[in-house]
């Protein structure tokens, strides 16, 4: 399975594209979602309590069957195996599933056993108080080989399968690893959403997706850094044999870490509003498994999860997240990303800390891009193509001034900064005044310093630095014929002759 990198806003959205008619199959407990909407504006006589005055309900299927319904909303297909009891809730249930289109759901009625149902007292956007009706009791065996052959035929078709385990008693061991099975044979990816503290349940999945108390709780490891995360998830991966693991961390984001690769990769969190965190963890997996069953690398996947989770979170109650909303999150954040590149040297050196840990090369080059042109373009791409992360010196107003004169530069320094930090090959802006970039590079220490072939080795400024670092300096191919200075004296001629 490939990694891969988390890749730029646009090129997500071009993978979305391909979620349309793509089929998961969902295996896992479902229940019943409640909620009932009103107004909370006095307390109570009888008990310090708020009386909520309803004004309205609703109910839709929850646990694997939000899963299954945010595969469909986000342009898959679905089919949803799972257990009710045989009361009115299951009832509902089928109701609700059957008039679900693009979903497929292959449902075992288990006599006596109650429908797991959750009820929401919700005022305003605030969460009063949850009654949950269930039962964890594992289901029979008759039930447990009724769901093993479903799942079986269903995953024959599949392009994915989801594990959602609410441990409510419906994942016995001997369904999952008939799951796992049936999916490791046809090639496809299998993840899990786990709960209680046996990974080893998870034998053999592609990916376990816990989030951070669940992987503390399976651990022992109290995660409250991306260090102690990954250290959290090679002792899950260890234990479940998974070839990755996805762990959610609320505010703090994802991490992702892999048994081929060493390192972890952190996925900041996505979310401007929280307004209800129900379902969020639902809406990460289906966009996960549909975009591994789409073909994406694990990485893109991980970062299209994260960006869901964000979406979701700004909604009201068990909802769903579409293509379109997916779409415009991106756009954002391609928005916000290239601000978000230019740095001061503090925050810089601790990203460099960061991508370091990562074992990732750090490239740096500097000058003043007055007016880009394609011999920047050309540079920058060599500059890109020498290392994982480039880094721009880039000179502030005053020091361009200093070095080419009245009138320079063209351009004001952020709007500079924030055309380079709007380019794919460029991951981070840093201003400078002096005249030259030494302390700047002595302080990041790259790995790859990079200057144009009109310089040599002599002439560039902190090549020894680099050097005696082990690092090296690459001089790269200019184009012939752009420079700043000649396209601005064109413009001059041209104005004369005007």
């Amino acid at each position: 399975m490939d990694v891969g990198h988390v890749s730029e806003e646009l090129h997500l959205v071009g993978l979305i594209e391909r979620w349309k008619d793509r089929r998961v199959v969902v295996v896992g407990d479902l229940m019943l979602d409640r909620y009932v909407y009103g107004r909370a504006e006095r307390m109570s006589p009888e008990a310090p309590i708020p009386v909520l005055a309803v004004e309205r309900d609703s109910e839709m299927p929850g646990g694997a069957g939000n899963v299954a319904r945010n595969i469909i909303a986000l342009g898959g297909r679905a089919s949803l195996v799972a257990v009710v009891g045989d009361d009115v809730a299951g009832q509902t249930l089928m109701r609700l599933l059957g008039d679900t289109e693009g979903l497929e759901s292959s449902l075992v009625t288990e006599k006596g056993r109650p429908t797991t149902q959750k009820t929401r007292f919700v005022a305003g956007v605030q969460q009063l108080l949850r009654a949950d009706r269930e039962t964890s009791e594992p289901v029979r065996e008759q039930t447990e080989r009724q769901l093993i052959a479903a799942a079986g035929d269903e995953i024959a078709g599949a392009d994915a399968v989801l594990i959602s385990d609410y441990a409510k008693g419906a994942l016995s061991d001997g369904l999952i690893a008939a799951v796992v099975a049936a999916a490791r044979a046809k090639g496809i990816p299998v993840i899990a959403d786990p709960k209680g503290t046996d990974f080893a349940r998870y034998k053999g999945v592609s990916i376990l997706k816990p989030n951070a108390k669940e992987l503390t709780a399976a651990t022992g490891v109290k995660i409250s850094s991306d260090a102690d995360a990954e250290t959290a998830a090679r002792a899950a991966l260890a234990v479940a044999q998974a070839d990755a693991l996805l762990v959610t961390r609320s505010e703090h984001g994802m991490t992702l870490v892999t048994r081929e690769h060493s390192g972890s990769l952190t996925l900041s969190t996505r979310a401007r509003e929280v307004f209800d965190v129900s379902g969020a963890g639902d809406t990460a997996l289906a966009a996960l498994g549909l975009a591994l069953a789409a073909g994406s690398a694990l990485g893109d996947a991980a970062a299209l999860a994260n960006v869901a989770a964000g979406v979701v979170v700004a909604k009201i109650g068990t909802a769903c997240v579409y293509p379109d909303e997916l779409v415009h999150a991106l756009a954002s954040l391609e928005l916000q990303s290239a601000e978000e590149k230019i740095l001061t040297l503090g925050p810089a050196l601790d990203q460099v800390t960061r991508w370091r840990a990562r074992g990732l090369k750090i490239g740096f080059t500097n000058g003043c891009f007055d007016l880009i042109h394609p011999g920047h373009v050309s540079l920058l791409s060599q500059a890109r193509a020498s290392c994982d992360r480039l880094i721009i010196g880039l000179n502030t107003d005053a020091s361009v001034k200093r070095l080419k004169g009245e009138g320079r530069p063209i351009n004001h320094e952020m709007a500079r900064a924030i055309v380079l930090a709007s380019l794919a090959t460029v991951d981070a802006v840093v201003l400078f005044d002096s005249d030259t970039p030494l302390e700047l590079i002595e302080a990041i220490g790259p790995d790859v310093l990079v200057k144009g072939a009109d310089y040599t080795l002599d002439t560039v400024v902190g090549a020894q630095s680099v050097i005696a670092r082990g690092g090296r300096v690459l001089l790269a191919e200019l184009k012939a014929g752009h420079s700043t200075t000649g396209t601005i004296a064109r413009l001059v001629d041209a104005q004369k002759a005007s």
